[in-house]
């Protein structure tokens, strides 16, 4: 059995320890996607999105593991936020955001293997995102990235800290404002929550 730690491998992504802003490349990666809209405290359609994710998410690792022989964990949530019109994109009002959120998958899982997956999944459980949820590469290239500790409403000061690197490299903010969600917020005290805060620049 060959064991792979991508979080591990990939450490400057997925496990920094950086408390200030840091220039990261970041290589195109396959991903397992869900698009929705509205406030993802009391959407339904987001803790659908993410029910499907992690269901397929896990098959997947343990369908690699029973025919690939490469035991692989799972990568944590992310997600990437925005608004129609950003100037209206605001913590004091989550209705008109937009979201995708994603699980990395590693190179060695082909679309074929994701469309049995998901093919399976849905035969054992009633989940609404799993007709949603579609496997893509993305690629951000060079960004800007920081390691926030706290809870989600404390992340403001953390982004400007992103944004106002970003503006002094004469650069300027290009895509999407993308967290990844290092810890189990189900358990872990909000004060103790690890969120990469990222975001592309050109």
């Amino acid at each position: 059995m060959k064991k792979i730690d991508l979080k591990k491998d990939l450490k400057h992504l997925y496990q920094p320890a950086a408390k200030e802003v840091v220039l990261v490349e970041v290589p195109a990666m396959n991903f397992l996607m869900v698009d929705g809209a509205g406030d993802p405290n009391t959407t339904p359609a987001y803790q659908e999105a993410v029910e499907a994710l992690f269901s397929v998410a896990y098959a997947i690792k343990f369908k690699v593991k029973k025919t690939l022989a490469i035991d692989c964990g799972v990568l944590p949530l992310e997600g990437l936020w925005w608004a129609d019109d950003m100037a209206k994109f605001s913590v004091a009002d989550k209705s008109g955001w937009k979201w995708t959120m994603m699980i990395m998958q590693p190179e060695f899982v082909s679309a074929a293997l994701v469309r049995d997956t998901i093919a399976e999944v849905k035969k054992k459980k009633h989940l609404p995102a799993l007709a949603l949820l579609r496997y893509e590469k993305f690629a951000e290239g060079k960004s800007a990235q920081i390691l926030h500790r706290g809870p989600f409403s404390a992340e403001g000061r953390t982004i400007a800290k992103v944004h106002a690197l970003i503006a002094s490299l004469g650069r300027k903010l290009f895509g999407k404002h993308h967290e990844i969600y290092l810890s189990d917020i189900r358990k872990a005290d909000p004060a103790k929550w690890k969120t990469v805060i990222r975001q592309p620049l050109r």
